[in-house]
């Protein structure tokens, strides 16, 4: 007999931590809110929970942190100098970047500087961004010291919330996704269609609204992000895919939390849609100066 729809509701917020304990808990039972903070060695020191915005008022550099907000949603638009793609930030950085599963920045502060293998040294947080903007947004760097770049890590500091750098909230930006599997871009072609296309376009074109701003971003041709972005990666898509996709068919659970695709369906769009035309990226030349090139890079 299959267990109701609410009791296993319940039990999926009690295992994703994401809103405490239910209501009507024993009195004398602590309600947990959040999620749990971890030090370097795995250990709970403490719990996170998600701020509103409406908390940004409180902050002293309330007016940089808005505008590193506005940025990440409305990147295109009001950075046009800087980006080449019909994309914003918050294209692959779902819910402000508050949602697990979908890239969030929550994390994002205290995941740098660290090494990374794709440059093959030591890469802060600015080098990071600005990466993006040259692959992800096939565009062009801000200036590292520039207002907009203060104002998006502005945004990004209030939301960890102080959790202290060498501390991490116990989320995943992506999900896992299963690399044995093999890729059938006919079967991903198919999926594109009945899935993906109703937003993205019949031709990976994209959406935008009656103001020609982006809805939802093009997943190939000349305004799709490039041939160097993570996302141009077979398996590096098919776990957004996964996980994150489609926004619109999550009837049940949360954005972030998978539940649509299988792995293997993920996979199969995902190698569909990162192989069909794209630009380059002249600097691909440079990457994985160390080896280890992953087996889904396109180059």
């Amino acid at each position: 007999m299959k267990k109701p729809v609410l009791l296993i509701a319940a039990m999926a917020v009690l295992a994703l931590g994401g809103w405490g304990t239910l209501r009507g808990s024993p009195s004398d039972t602590p309600e947990v809110q959040g999620m749990a903070i971890l030090d370097a060695e795995g250990n709970a020191v403490g719990r996170y929970a998600v701020p509103a915005d409406k908390d940004i008022l409180a902050q002293s550099n309330a007016d940089e942190i808005l505008y590193g907000k506005r940025l990440l949603a409305d990147t295109a638009r009001l950075l046009p100098d800087n980006v080449g793609a019909a994309m914003n930030c918050n294209s692959c950085h779902l819910g402000d970047g508050k949602i697990e599963g979908a890239n969030g920045y929550i994390n994002t502060v205290n995941f740098y500087p660290r090494v990374m293998p794709r440059a093959g040294k030591n890469v802060d947080l600015e080098m990071r961004i600005n990466g993006c903007f040259q692959r992800s947004m096939n565009g062009k760097p801000l200036d590292p010291d520039g207002p907009e770049m203060k104002a998006m890590i502005a945004y990004m500091d209030w939301l960890r919330q102080d959790v202290p750098k060498g501390q991490t909230v116990d989320i995943v930006n992506a999900g896992p996704i299963d690399e044995s599997l093999l890729p059938d871009p006919e079967n991903g072609k198919r999926i594109y269609a009945a899935k993906c296309a109703a937003c993205h376009g019949a031709n990976g074109e994209g959406m935008r609204d009656q103001s020609g701003d982006i809805l939802f971003p093009p997943l190939w041709g000349e305004e799709s992000f490039n041939i160097g972005a993570g996302m141009a990666r077979t398996y590096k898509a098919a776990q957004f895919v996964k996980w994150a996709m489609p926004p619109a068919m999550h009837l049940t659970g949360q954005l972030g939390q998978g539940g649509v695709l299988s792995d293997q369906e993920a996979v199969d769009v995902a190698e569909f849609f990162t192989h069909m035309p794209r630009p380059d990226f002249p600097g691909k030349v440079n990457d994985w100066p160390n080896g280890n090139r992953p087996k889904d890079a396109r180059y």
